[in-house]
């Protein structure tokens, strides 16, 4: 077999393994052309003594697919425990439907669910906006863990800053605005599944799904910054003059402009607010959120 005949074969086992699975979770008899699912895998799977060749190769579709499900419902507790687990499977496979995973690393599943929850409130009525506001935490949540840090502001860097500048958040310091207390929902939905224990399995074609009930947040407007310390993520609610600060620095506004937002509609005194600008900025050096802007994103 030639390096071309190779590369079609690679690409023929990897559309038969995911492509998605029925509504009772086996491999699908005809492919979206109608054609014969059993015929393609005995045309390059070989069958045995126990199974035939269709067999062999469902337990690759099936496989693949219980992986993907269980890194999704593992990235997304929180909006599981809002729409409650029928309809989050209904939403979960809808949404890999249309975004399957195209990455090397499952970290990616979700990050174009928030923008899909927006375009499909199908899914998740009449808790549209709570659902979208907690995927967004945990999304962030997930960029906060892995993404790149880079060297913080120093004082030096600070002392020379003027109206005209321009500022960065770190990349892992993600900002998310919610209608409700996402974040102590997310909190104790964690701790809860952490206490339940966990169990593992091997067991061929077993898609293990615990039913959760539907939970609502505590109403209230939050505003939050997601971060990480020493590998650990954290969630920090902030007054909406920070977060506004924030908001605007991370957008590549200048520094005047960024406290010109800031203090948009604020009922703080304007006596007042010098401190405050103080006593923010030297919170910001004092966690090292604060770069320079990264003059190679546009490459």
């Amino acid at each position: 077999m030639n390096a071309p005949e190779l590369h079609a074969l690679q690409q023929r086992m990897a559309a038969a393994v995911m492509r998605p699975l029925t509504r009772d979770e086996q491999m699908r008899h005809r492919d979206e052309n109608n054609r014969s699912i059993a015929s393609e895998a005995e045309s390059f799977i070989k069958p045995n003594d126990r199974l035939s060749s269709f067999e062999r190769l469902e337990i690759y579709n099936r496989q693949y697919w219980f992986r993907i499900f269980s890194s999704f419902e593992e990235d997304f507790p929180g909006l599981k425990s809002i729409v409650g687990s029928r309809r989050f499977d209904r939403l979960m496979r809808a949404y890999l439907h249309t975004h399957p995973s195209r990455s090397f690393t499952l970290r990616n599943l979700g990050s174009s669910l928030v923008a899909w929850l927006r375009e499909n409130p199908q899914y998740t009525q009449p808790e549209t906006d709570t659902a979208v506001a907690m995927a967004a935490l945990e999304w962030a949540h997930i960029e906060a863990f892995d993404n790149e840090q880079r060297p913080a502001l120093t004082a030096e860097e600070v002392a020379s800053l003027d109206d005209n500048s321009r500022l960065a958040l770190q990349p892992y310091v993600r900002l998310v605005e919610a209608p409700c207390a996402v974040d102590d929902a997310l909190i104790a939905v964690r701790d809860a599944s952490q206490g339940a224990g966990s169990q593992a399995s091997n067991a061929v074609g077993i898609h293990l799904v615990r039913r959760t009930r539907s939970r609502k947040p505590a109403p209230g407007h939050i505003y939050l910054v997601v971060h990480r310390h020493d590998n650990s993520v954290y969630y920090k609610r902030l007054i909406r003059e920070d977060y506004l600060l924030l908001r605007s620095i991370e957008s590549n506004a200048t520094l005047g402009e960024a406290l010109e937002s800031a203090f948009a509609g604020s009922t703080m005194a304007e006596g007042d607010r010098p401190a405050h600008i103080q006593s923010s900025f030297q919170y910001l050096m004092q966690m090292g959120w604060l770069c320079t802007p990264h003059t190679t994103e546009a490459l």
